[in-house]
């Protein structure tokens, strides 16, 4: 009996000292530490334009140093190719237009005594439309405890505007086509340097406001923070432009018979004429390039102020975006199709307690939701479709899916089966 005794006591002692060493190797997000989540989310960002994805033109120190603390992902992909479809599908972890249901992550986090708040486009606005008229869009009241809108001049603003698919060139502020199909080829260089009264300006100075609350509730919370640069229309102070001489921007070269072998189904938009125009061409990479830095130093704004009050440690940030952009690549501009350029997208997870680093494995932007509610220690809810991704943030070279799916359907929730749609979509595989 004495024996026995002692074996049971020595496999008792092994197995306790195992599950200590199994939660200490899972790092500071699972100790306790991590108790809250910055959310950052920048719209219409294509990954290839940004220096931790190789590119060497666009600045952005501060994504850079976001980076550089972080598990960047270089192969992820989103499932919806408009804002419409991406949104809900990674706020909800389900696939674009599954008959599958879950909580947002917001209401998850909600049931989890969490503080939950969206400042500025989060779930899908129609951009500048909500802008102007400071409106919802098409949100989920449900997944916030608190949420901002912003109400900017956008196209309006006073500065130099361009129509790039034509020959206008006005400081002259009425007349400007604020909703209309030529939205998307307008440029501002605005007057107000310090963007002050720009969209992303407002969400990020509102974001500080939110973070200060948060700091003196002292309750974990879940901040989503929705910059909407570069989206057309590209609306940012002159001194960005200036950062980018319209002269010296290299445009992506127009091969002739490029589109033989590409059907219909699989072009994008011919840039209403863009395509004709080599300076205006120059002009929106420099209009592109001068937004994604103004949204970088917003960004700046909010994270250093997450330091300044002492909540960096506690807190995971993540930033991504909805989906990509074209620029011209194939004579392609805009999203909505199966291109690398709409498809790929910038991911990082930078969780305190945990190895920076860089992965090529395959991700969904859909497995945002499941890896933060483990990142919480917080059970993930059996009906999300996405995957965790904390195996990865161990170990770079850990995979946990094969295949990413990436679907050509403009849609919301509800609708047909994911299976029904993949003769509509592009699979990745690992090789």
């Amino acid at each position: 009996m004495t024996n026995r005794h002692s074996i049971l006591k020595t496999l008792v002692c092994m197995l306790v000292l195992t599950a200590m060493s199994t939660r200490a190797c899972r790092g500071d997000a699972h100790s306790g530490k991590i108790k809250n989540i910055l959310f950052i989310i920048s719209d219409d960002l294509k990954a290839s334009v940004l220096p931790a994805y190789g590119d060497h033109v666009c600045k952005t120190p501060n994504l850079d140093k976001l980076a550089a603390s972080g598990m960047v992902f270089e192969r992820a992909y989103c499932q919806g190719l408009a804002c419409a479809p991406s949104r809900p599908s990674f706020l909800r972890s389900i696939y674009p237009r599954s008959r599958a249901s879950a909580p947002s992550i917001g209401e998850l986090f909600q049931q989890h005594g969490m503080h939950t708040a969206r400042v500025g486009k989060v779930f899908h606005m129609p951009v500048p439309h909500a802008q102007l008229d400071g409106s919802d869009g098409i949100d989920v009241p449900e997944c916030w405890t608190e949420r901002y809108n912003t109400k900017s001049a956008e196209t309006f603003s006073p500065g130099l505007y361009r129509l790039l698919n034509s020959d206008i060139v006005t400081r002259v502020v009425e007349g400007r086509d604020a909703k209309g199909r030529n939205r998307m080829w307008a440029t501002v260089e605005s007057d107000r340097a310090d963007g002050s009264d720009q969209a992303d300006h407002m969400v990020a100075t509102r974001a500080i406001e939110s973070l200060r609350q948060r700091k003196a509730a002292g309750k974990p919370f879940f901040l989503a923070v929705g910059f909407v640069r570069p989206h057309f229309p590209m609306v940012t102070p002159k001194r960005f432009f200036d950062m980018y001489p319209q002269q010296k921007m290299q445009i992506p070269p127009l091969i002739k018979g490029d589109l033989d072998d590409i059907p219909k189904a699989g072009r994008g938009s011919d840039g209403n004429g863009l395509n004709e125009m080599e300076e205006s061409r120059k002009r929106m990479w420099q209009a592109y390039y001068a937004s994604v830095t103004f949204m970088d130093e917003q960004l700046g704004c909010v994270v250093d102020e997450l330091e300044w009050l002492g909540l960096r440690e506690s807190t995971a940030i993540v930033f991504t975006s909805d989906q990509g952009y074209h620029l011209g690549e194939h004579g392609f501009w805009q999203k909505g199709n199966l291109h690398e350029e709409v498809v790929r997208v910038p991911l990082i997870f930078s969780v305190p307690g945990m190895k920076p680093g860089r992965s090529s494995l395959l991700v969904e932007l859909m497995d945002f939701y499941p890896t933060c509610t483990e990142i919480l220690g917080l059970p993930i809810p059996e009906s999300l479709q996405g995957k965790n991704l904390m195996p990865i943030l161990r170990n770079p070279n850990a995979s946990v899916r094969d295949t990413a799916f990436s679907i050509n359907n403009r849609g919301t929730d509800g609708g047909r089966e994911v299976n029904k749609l993949l003769s509509m979509g592009r699979v990745y595989s690992r090789s």
